[in-house]
């Protein structure tokens, strides 16, 4: 869930948590806003190994004018990545100082990759804030433990972690200090490939209001403990055991997940993940660093690594143009046209025409949440129809000027069959901020693309915000054919959120509230509808099929909105729908139905759930 509009009340006291199975603290009906901004730069640890050919975008882009000459692969990862060993001195105080300058820059421009060498770490507590990422370059997270924690918390927000967006943490071992690590997150906060040895707690300390989040291809050997979180998405893991559940709980292919018992407790479990093929990271092999694909695989289930290499294919860094802020789009077109994949280093890049990926197989790596904005209203980033192209780990930022698109995979009227080798994006987020405007922020045309953990946000909060504003009228709109979504967050879009036109889509985990800012009734109406549904499945789709899936409104500038539903779809037997739910926060705003016409409407302030089980 994301935060409130400038206009929500203020927190109250933090709920009190429930250890059992059915219920825990109560959720949030408004949150208060609060906007970041970047301190000083922070001194910053360089010098382990990189490929030989390192160059900055100034001379790279000044040899692109002069010759045709072959841009360098390889390439320094710049000031912003931090490059520890376990002999490096004075860790803690470098985490310390990253931590204070990005704990509370909701909106600021700092951008950091903490990176730990395999080996041991003894009596560390890395505090990740604002487009951090803390990652270890082993080819197994066993091969970097951390005798500490790796901590989300929610002290800069009073104890509420709802805003706790733009975090991650990759490829570690953590033996937690006091036996349990927290991660107490919103959206946009991945938490990949790490083995917890003891147990993991989602909620910020105190228990107060949390949002988030995301889980894969992690081991926790004790108890995953989310109390007040109001949902959750575990994919391809192993759990000890899992404690409570306050809406909407979804797991697929985890081994020790509990069982299927949505709505009470809502626990919405899939034995398998029909596909998956984990985030590309990056790995140390002697004193080179270099980027792991891993394999993919079908009918998923536990994690990728622990018995011995994982599958994959490993590419040296002298395959990759690293690139740094300041570069043009035209530099990187040159990159990618002369057949070397994209790094892009921590930072923020402008962008005054797509980046054009056309060759198959290609990879483009965001660290530290590499963040890509339009100028005058171009496209950030267009795939062709090509076989296997792997897009992770950056920030799509809108610009001032509308852009019809951000992000294509794909174009009009793709056709081929990519199921052997299909295009994956994963832990690639849009946002349309205050400065921001798209008619659409990312368009699925390529068939098979998986899309794996996305956060699509129209802001809600922060400067410049509203209605017609950072105006973006759809969030995800997939056309092309046998598409599927795990871990699905869109949000506050003016009109759908998700428009499914493609056959045979499935999505596993979505989690959405309606816009917050709509004026009046009239400003929603969809025709004769009362608003636009959260998530609509297009009127000639005869398969289709989705679980766990929740939307939320909070209709806050005028409480008296009614929205007909949060799902619409065709009443045929192949469109299917498992554990759907909506829930009005605090009375602002009403459900009438939960799908077209099916389901109990919301009302009161009770912020109880209206639940479909099976739909049709």
């Amino acid at each position: 869930m994301p935060p409130s509009s400038p206009s929500s009340p203020s927190s109250p006291a933090s709920p009190t948590p429930s250890p059992s199975s059915g219920s825990a603290a109560s959720p949030p009906v408004g949150r208060r806003s609060v906007l970041g901004a970047a301190a000083a730069a922070v001194p910053v640890v360089t010098g382990l190994s990189t490929p030989a050919h390192a160059t900055t975008p100034a001379h790279a882009a000044k040899a692109a004018r002069k010759s045709a000459r072959a841009l360098p692969g390889g390439g320094d990862l710049g000031p912003n990545v931090l490059l520890f060993d376990p002999a490096t001195p004075g860790i803690q105080a470098r985490l310390d100082q990253v931590f204070r300058q990005q704990e509370s820059a909701q909106f600021g421009t700092g951008r950091y990759a903490l990176l730990f060498k395999p080996g041991t770490y003894n009596s560390l507590n890395a505090q990740i804030g604002f487009y951090t990422s803390i990652s270890g370059l082993g080819l197994s997270p066993d091969d970097t433990t951390i005798n500490g924690d790796v901590t989300v918390d929610a002290g800069w927000f009073n104890g509420n972690a709802t805003q706790n967006f733009w975090r991650s943490a990759e490829n570690l071992a953590l033996v937690p200090a006091n036996g349990t690590n927290r991660w107490a997150v919103a959206q946009a906060a991945p938490f990949r490939r790490i083995h917890v040895r003891g147990g993991l707690d989602l909620a910020p300390s105190g228990y107060g209001w949390a949002s988030g989040g995301y889980i894969a291809d992690s081991r926790i050997d004790g108890q995953v403990g989310p109390y007040s979180q109001q949902q959750w998405y575990t994919r391809d893991s192993v759990i000890g055991s899992w404690l409570n559940g306050v809406w909407n709980m979804v797991f697929s292919g985890v081994q020790g997940a509990p069982a299927q018992s949505f709505p009470n407790p809502p626990y919405t479990t899939l034995d398998t993940t029909p596909v998956s093929r984990e985030k590309p990271f990056l790995h140390v092999s002697g004193n080179e660093i270099r980027v792991f694909l891993p394999d993919k695989r079908t009918n998923a289930r536990g994690v990728t690594w622990g018995n011995g290499t994982p599958r994959g294919t490993s590419l040296p860094l002298s395959r990759f143009y690293v690139a740094k802020p300041g570069v043009s789009a035209a530099t990187l077109n040159q990159a990618l046209a002369q057949g070397l994949h994209l790094l892009l280093t921590p930072g923020i890049y402008h962008v005054d025409r797509p980046i054009q990926v056309s060759r198959p197989n290609t990879v483009v790596l965001g660290l530290g949440y590499a963040t890509l904005v339009p100028d005058n209203g171009t496209t950030v980033l267009k795939v062709a129809d090509v076989d296997g192209v792997r897009l992770a780990g950056f920030l799509i930022d809108a610009g001032p000027v509308n852009s019809p698109t951000l992000l294509e995979v794909g174009p009009a009227g793709s056709a081929k069959d990519h199921s052997a080798n299909p295009n994956t994006l994963q832990d690639v987020f849009v946002r349309i901020g205050g400065a921001g405007k798209a008619t659409t922020s990312m368009v699925i045309n390529s068939r098979h693309t998986i899309v794996d953990h996305t956060w699509v946000w129209r802001a809600d909060h922060g400067t410049g915000v509203g209605w017609d504003t950072n105006r973006a009228d759809y969030g995800v709109v997939v056309n092309g054919d046998d598409v599927l979504c795990t871990g699905l967050f869109v949000e506050h879009f003016n009109k759908y959120d998700v428009q499914w036109n493609g056959q045979r889509g499935r999505t596993v985990f979505f989690q959405n509230e309606k816009a917050y800012d709509a004026p009046n009734q009239a400003a929603i109406q969809n025709g004769s509808v009362k608003g636009y549904a959260a998530y609509k499945v297009g009127d000639h789709v005869t398969s289709h099929e989705g679980w766990g899936l929740g939307s939320y409104c909070y209709y806050n500038v005028d409480p008296s909105i009614v929205q007909h539903s949060g799902f619409a779809a065709p009443n045929r037997p192949g469109v299917k729908f498992h554990d759907l739910l909506v829930v009005s926060l605090g009375g602002n705003g009403q459900y009438e139905h939960v799908i077209n016409d099916t389901g109990a409407p919301t009302s009161g302030t009770s912020t109880t759930p209206s639940t479909v089980v099976s739909y049709p």
